[in-house]
């Protein structure tokens, strides 16, 4: 069984698909690790290091060639995959959504695309979960550039020329990366409120010292969607939520967004009028940019100031911490081959419920259900 480990050829990703210590432990089911000549760079991980935890070190030709595994965080193109076996696994993102035309591209190859993102949210698939992973420090990180672009401190502060309010932080989406946002924002001494379409996340908001700004007595989402996702709101319920919104952000000096539901293009929560009632330096980061974005006039990767408000938000968010972000984003690739792992056979055996759920193409066609007739 021989794994390959590809540097990722996609702008600005920095992340890579396997750590020393995910090589170490794919080594010790028997396999063979290949990985390509800095590929790990972006992460701090050095081919030094590699070849220390038992990895071949190669360039990308020599990494692909014979692989039966091939891993990486956005999936390569299948240029790139020359040489592997026939119906080698490709297990990493796809985005497969809008890039139809690569998973077409994978099964005129004869290869098996992975999708992690398409892995389901059930109780023993929570170690293989590549979103919530990334999620969870992209939630952290635009707090953290949120208020390194905020021209004031976060904390309330008492000193003997006088007090420093608290910055009032607001976070729109509590999902993974929303509550992580939300107790970032407390961490660093902000005033923070937060909502959500979905009323069980109300709990979970006052449970981090957060307070709840929700829409009462109109009918919209009372439950999760597929996956524990959102699903789109009812006309009413939107309107409410605009109002009770539109009063709200005019109070806030940051405002957190990180509305998505998969598929489809990301929700515009707020829209130009709500910026012009924020104050001068506040700002709002947009973890949503790369889908559409939540916010109206986000730019991928670019600070764009209307009416005096700063609006960011970057298209690879977890990439800015590539080394945790890497060693979570590994770990959930070794979770998800070894729950799988046959001993005798000495490779993974994938189940209906997660290998049908995750799996693209097989046998030259797009087999997944959520793409079919796409």
């Amino acid at each position: 069984m021989r794994i390959a480990v590809l540097k990722e050829r996609a702008a600005g990703e920095s992340r890579v698909a396997a750590t020393p210590e995910t090589v170490k432990k794919f080594t010790a089911l028997g396999a063979t690790v290949a990985v390509e000549e800095g590929a790990g760079a972006g992460a701090s991980i050095s081919d030094a290091a590699y070849r220390e935890a038992g990895a071949e070190v190669a360039s990308g030709g020599a990494v692909v060639k014979d692989a039966d595994i091939v891993l990486g965080v956005q999936a390569p193109d299948v240029a790139s995959l020359t040489g592997a076996k026939p119906g080698a696994w490709v297990a990493a993102t796809f985005d497969p959504f809008s890039q139809r035309e690569r998973v077409d591209a994978y099964a005129k190859a004869g290869l098996e695309a992975l999708s992690m993102e398409f892995m389901p949210r059930i109780t023993r698939a929570q170690s293989m979960d590549v979103l919530s992973s990334q999620s969870n420090l992209a939630g952290y990180k635009a707090v953290i550039a949120a208020a390194d672009a905020y021209g004031r401190a976060f904390p309330m502060m008492m000193t003997a020329a006088g007090t420093v309010s608290a910055a009032k932080v607001f976070v729109m989406g509590v999902g993974v990366a929303g509550l992580q946002a939300i107790a970032t924002a407390k961490r660093l001494g902000a005033q923070v409120s937060a909502t959500d379409v979905r009323s069980a996340t109300k709990e979970q908001i006052q449970s981090l010292g957060a307070k709840p700004i929700f829409v009462e007595n109109v009918a919209g989402i009372e439950g999760e969607g597929a996956g524990g996702y959102a699903t789109e709101m009812s006309p009413e319920y939107q309107a409410a939520q605009a109002e009770l919104v539109s009063s709200h952000i005019a109070k806030q000096d940051i405002v957190i967004t990180t509305a998505l539901i998969p598929g489809r293009a990301a929700p515009r929560l707020v829209l130009d009028a709500q910026i012009a009632t924020m104050r001068e330096g506040s700002v709002i980061f947009d973890l949503a940019v790369a889908q559409g974005g939540n916010v109206e006039g986000s730019l991928p990767d670019q600070v764009v100031e209307k009416h005096g408000v700063k609006i960011i938000g970057f298209s690879n968010t977890a990439t800015h911490l590539a080394a945790d972000a890497s060693a979570l984003f590994s770990r959930n690739l070794f979770n998800f081959l070894n729950a799988f792992w046959d001993k005798e056979a000495g490779k993974p055996v994938l189940d209906e419920e997660i290998g049908d759920a995750v799996r693209l193409t097989q046998g030259g066609e797009v087999v997944n259900e959520r793409l079919k007739g796409d």
